[in-house]
């Protein structure tokens, strides 16, 4: 991965501003990630989510806790989808790895370090991804690449 998608991580905007419902995009690639789970987040914001605002003015009334719920929620409906209705699985880094690997192999900074997390109930993976919001959404937390890699195991590499 570059230095750009180690770096990305999901992001919002100011709670509380006209942009607090809107992730912010950085460089390198990590876009159309970054424009699928904002799909995602406006639905639950303006559809799903109880509130007795307006539509629009929901949008622009979101605290950071609702950031991320609907961050949470968001994620979690894109790994259902990917595991075809009937699984998901979350990716999550462990503490860096410190041995060096056998067989003339290069160390990958990103692979070594991931835990699966796999489950069969869509309420239970949003919980746990909501109860780890942080792996996604803190800085340095390479949270696009951990969302890809959950997508990729939710889908199955067979499909």
């Amino acid at each position: 991965f570059s230095r750009e998608w180690a770096a990305a991580h999901f992001s919002f905007h100011r709670p509380h501003s006209e942009l607090a419902y809107a992730l912010q995009a950085g460089q390198g690639g990590t876009g159309a990630i970054l424009a699928a789970v904002q799909a995602h987040i406006i639905t639950y914001l303006l559809f799903t989510r109880e509130t007795e605002s307006t539509h629009l003015e929901r949008l622009c009334q979101v605290g950071r806790w609702e950031q991320g719920q609907a961050l949470a929620t968001a994620l979690a409906e894109i790994l259902w989808a990917a595991g075809g209705a009937g699984g998901a699985v979350v990716c999550l880094f462990t503490a860096p790895v410190t041995t060096t690997p056998r067989g003339g192999h290069r160390a990958s900074s990103f692979t070594e370090r991931i835990l699966l997390f796999e489950f069969s109930e869509k309420a239970a993976a949003q919980g746990f991804i909501s109860d780890h919001i942080n792996c996604f959404k803190g800085k340095g937390s390479h949270g696009v690449i951990l969302f890809l890699y959950s997508l990729l195991f939710s889908r199955t590499l067979e499909r």
